[in-house]
């Protein structure tokens, strides 16, 4: 396991906050799309109870 594995949705979403992205919209199921405004970058983030995989960050 590296060391971003284990990690819940709540502590993801805040790190994104931190580096600034915001949310834009809900996906298709449970995914969600987040923007930065600054670097002009998108990510999608699931949203699902549990850990995300590392393979998933």
């Amino acid at each position: 396991m590296g060391r971003l594995s284990g990690f819940p949705y709540r502590v993801i979403i805040k790190r994104l906050k931190l580096f600034g992205f915001e949310f834009l919209r809900q996906a298709a199921g449970s995914h969600e799309i987040w923007y930065n405004k600054k670097t002009n970058r998108y990510t999608t983030i699931p949203n699902h109870s549990g850990d995300m995989p590392e393979e998933t960050l």
